[in-house]
């Protein structure tokens, strides 16, 4: 870690720009926008100076295409998402000191500006390549809108720039018998000029600004995934593509080319600052290009390798910029066992669930915090949603609360009691109080929230057991001023926990200073370190308001209904793979060229058994596998790590293509190769034989 960045002056955290073609989901929550903001907000109530941006992603040929398929203009697809997704965001208390716009002025210009100067740099490379046309279509096709094998391991629906199956990177034109997704033809090949941002020249810096740098500071997960990129070998990458919508390419020769959106986006933080500091009437600049600053960079995993290898190549190439000191980029989160999938509804969707749970976004905060994907991925349930509700907020951190709150203004009549003596017991309670600050501090610091959350819930544990050992209701009958002292130390403790919790429940928070009545008074000015280096936080003769539940059970039926919410979209997400719902087969792919008998019969697929299977290391989806094919045993490398785990496919009969060309990978020679299919819910599942009797080796034509 650079010198300058254990102190740094200001800090500038950006947040993931949001792609406006969708609304919001618990996986965007959970990835990105959930750590940020308790970052960002832990940062302000420490004292530091903070802007903390981000801004809807608004180009793209996504964008472009959606709005083709609905038959509107893309900037009224841009408007429609940017609303729903900015009131999203409002909703869950993320604290954005500017929320701007690809599509504006001023980012343009920013975007443009960058490329000009890279360009008068000679920072660029000019060639003029091949790349597939849709003729019907009349138009160049971005890399997820060509479908066709990977060359690599054959998967059957791999896309023009990275096979899901094996995780090759590829280039469109690599891809065997491409399909176009947009009219389902046969895409040509087309001359087409572009810029390139030769990576290679910056392997050098790269390896050792962040694997010697960063090898000690960066989570596994960012560090593995940079390190594997720059060992491979980095590559030119196109910055301008053929298209209509987007940041026109301000050079001679760029008519009808836009900025690729990988190299606009990022640079839409800078822009987004910019419009910050013109409103707030402040200079921009030192945010970004002072290294007294510190740069953080809030991410999911698949924005990995734009915001580490390729955003930190741009800013070095500028020459003018910092270059971010963290990247804690999280993992994915899945939904009851099964992958987030926006285009089969298979979501919890941020706006539904304020209809279906009003008032409750902190209840959401604090479960995706206590189960956020931080170096692996994880599983959203409701099963768990409950449980950490019920027996976490309301049973620990609510209870708390609630019992102090009824037993002051039973007492006390809202006041806050005179302490006598403080017992050792109340003293240990203070001072453990005290030492909390600095233990959330270390843990969201270093970007683990889910201990730092975690954490605030041991100071309600910490309140609840001391009233539950002092039992302030029945001393109070034997010596009413040993309870004036329990009391006051439990509202020091319960003050404590309205400053602690406003990063993770800034809601609850907000509630709890109410009833504690600091929202008015000289307490309002409480900050993070206050808790630990001020003798009282709520003085004597304070008074404080009536209290009100802060969180309220969730019943069992509310789970049930949305489980059966959730069963309701699988069954129609089958009965769409199926071809028996509505609009049934807009999600197959087309028909692939029409071959002959003669071709079919070249294909030797047999009967075959899985006997050993073992998980290939620093791999997540490769499967080495050994099949019995009734001919002999061999080994076949699949991409099925994630969805089966070795014991539960050992013993399992499957079906064998075993005159495939052998193919290396990752080193391990794969003799065949196991047919797969997809069940409706995104699960892969094997093509095998179900009747009994059949033996390996036995064949299927």
């Amino acid at each position: 870690m650079a010198e300058n960045q254990n102190n740094p002056l200001r800090y500038t955290i950006t947040a993931a720009l949001p792609y406006t073609n969708g609304p919001l989901h618990i996986g965007h929550l959970a990835g990105v926008y959930v750590p940020a903001d308790i970052y960002a907000r832990y940062l302000r109530l420490t004292g530091k100076d903070v802007v903390f941006v981000c801004g809807s992603d608004e180009h793209g040929v996504a964008i472009s295409m959606k709005a083709k398929k609905e038959g509107v203009t893309p900037k009224e697809i841009i408007d429609k998402y940017d609303g729903i997704i900015r009131k999203s965001f409002q909703d869950f208390g993320i604290t954005f000191d500017n929320y701007s716009r690809t599509s504006r002025e001023i980012h343009h210009k920013t975007a443009g500006d960058f490329f000009k100067k890279l360009y008068e740099q000679g920072n660029f490379i000019e060639e003029t390549t091949a790349q597939l046309y849709d003729d019907e279509a009349k138009q160049f096709l971005a890399d997820r809108f060509v479908v066709g094998t990977c060359p690599k391991c054959g998967h059957e629906e791999a896309y023009g720039d990275q096979c899901e199956n094996c995780g090759s990177t590829l280039n469109a034109t690599d891809l065997i018998n491409p399909k176009s997704t947009v009219s389902g033809s046969v895409p040509i090949t087309k001359e087409t000029k572009h810029w390139f941002l030769p990576l290679d020249r910056y392997e050098d810096f790269l390896k050792e600004w962040i694997l010697v740098g960063h090898k000690s500071d960066w989570k596994p997960n960012v560090y593995g995934q940079c390190k594997s990129w720059i060992d491979g070998g980095l590559e030119p990458r196109a910055v301008t593509r053929d298209l209509d919508w987007g940041i026109p390419v301000p050079v001679a020769g760029g008519e009808g080319k836009v900025l690729y959106v990988w190299f606009d986006a990022p640079i839409g933080y800078i822009s987004s600052t910019k419009e910050w500091a013109e409103r707030e009437g402040k200079n921009w600049e030192p945010y970004w290009k002072s290294d007294d600053t510190k740069l953080v960079h809030f991410i999911g995993k698949d924005n990995i390798v734009f915001h580490c290898i390729i955003f930190p190549a741009i800013l070095k190439a500028h020459g003018d910029y910092i270059l971010p000191e963290n990247v804690p980029a999280n993992e994915f989160l899945n939904l009851e066992g099964n992958k987030l999938s926006t285009s089969k509804n298979w979501a919890v969707w941020l706006h539904e669930y304020l209809q279906e749970f009003p008032d409750m976004q902190d209840v959401l905060r604090y479960t995706l915090t206590a189960n956020a994907p931080e170096t692996k991925d994880n599983d959203f349930t409701w099963k768990d949603f409950q449980s950490r509700n019920n027996n976490e907020l309301v049973a620990i951190l609510g209870n708390f609360i609630n019992r102090v709150v009824v037993l002051t203004n039973k007492y006390y009549e809202g006041v806050v009691p005179s302490p006598a003596e403080f017992s050792k017991v109340d003293l240990e309670t203070l001072a453990a109080l005290k030492a909390f600050p600095i233990t959330i501090s270390s843990s969201i610091e270093r970007y683990r929230f889910r201990e730092a959350g975690q954490e605030l819930m041991n100071l309600a544990r910490l309140g609840n057991k001391y009233l539950a050992d002092e039992e302030p209701w029945k001393v109070i009958k034997q010596d009413e001023e040993r309870v004036k002292t329990i009391m006051f130390v439990a509202l020091q403790i319960a003050t404590g926990l309205a400053v602690l919790s406003e990063p993770f429940l800034p809601f609850t928070s907000g509630k709890l200073k109410n009833i504690l009545n600091v929202t008015l008074s000289a307490v309002e000015e409480l900050g993070w370190k206050n808790v630990s280096t001020n003798e009282v936080l709520l003085p004597q003769a304070h008074q404080i308001n009536k209290g009100e539940l802060l969180f309220r059970k969730v019943e069992d039926s509310e789970i049930q209904a949305q489980l059966d919410k959730l069963e309701a979209t699988k069954k129609a997400n089958t009965s769409t793979a199926l071809g028996t719902g509505e609009n049934a087969n807009k999600a197959l792919m087309p028909q692939k060229d029409t071959i002959t008998f003669d071709d079919f019969t070249k294909l030797d697929m047999r009967v075959g058994t899985i006997i050993e299977a073992e998980k290939m290391a620093k791999t997540k989806k490769l499967m080495v596998l050994k099949v019995d094919t009734g001919l002999d045993t061999r080994t076949i490398v699949s991409g099925i790590a994630e969805s089966f785990t070795s014991e539960e496919i050992i013993g399992k009969k499957v079906t064998v293509l075993i005159n495939l060309a052998p193919r290396a990978l990752r080193g391990v020679d794969s003799e065949g190769m196991i047919l797969m299919t997809e069940s409706a819910d995104g699960k892969l599942v094997f093509v095998n034989p179900d009747e009994d009797g059949v033996g390996n080796g036995e064949g299927i034509s």
